[in-house]
């Protein structure tokens, strides 16, 4: 069986089979090593994006598979550093809870047959680059054994604003669509 489209698919997967790993290695003490696959997976996502554009290899699974896989990252570290008690709780709770909130909103309009096509919003790319420079940073500075203490006091307050505003911008957008879909205007 052949599929001239899979390999930027199978890269994305692999990015995916990495998730356990750094979680493994955050969890074991060695962010080091956890950094490095953290900034491999950061590579391997411009690999198979450039792939898919290049030679014209996107497809439908790879476009929902890209965005899942860096989430998937994103929230493991925080979820695991906040469990770790090396990053604060409220922190992780907002990262997952603004996907969650989307998430569950583009699922509940499916369900209500109003589907939502959901574009990144602006807010939304400078949220997910504070997030990966605010994790890729914590898991360097950890990794070196250099004192996190300001990181985390000034980082994550910016952290939690991108992700607010930005969860609060996709529900306004989501809010407004479901209005629409409904044809209630007065609400």
């Amino acid at each position: 069986m052949s599929c001239p489209k899979c390999l930027p698919n199978l890269i994305t997967i692999a990015r995916m089979l990495l998730v356990p790993v750094v979680v493994w290695l955050i969890i074991t003490g060695r962010t080091g090593l956890a950094f490095a696959l953290f900034i491999l997976a950061g590579i391997s996502d411009g690999v198979d994006g450039y792939i898919a554009k290049r030679w014209n290899m996107r497809t439908e699974l790879g476009a929902w598979l890209d965005p899942l896989a860096d989430k998937l990252l994103l929230i493991s570290i925080y979820v695991t550093l906040a469990v770790m008690d090396q990053l604060p709780a409220w922190l992780a709770i907002t990262v997952v809870s603004r996907d969650v909130l989307i998430v569950g909103g583009v699922v509940l309009a499916w369900i209500m047959d109003m589907p939502v096509k959901m574009r990144p919003l602006w807010i939304s790319k400078v949220n997910t680059t504070a997030q990966i420079l605010f994790a890729g940073g914590f898991l360097l500075f950890r990794g070196q054994g250099w004192e996190t203490g300001a990181l985390v006091f000034y980082g994550a307050p910016v952290v939690a604003a991108f992700t607010v505003a930005s969860g609060a911008l996709y529900l306004i957008q989501w809010m407004a669509h479901m209005q629409q879909a409904n044809g209630d205007e007065t609400t």
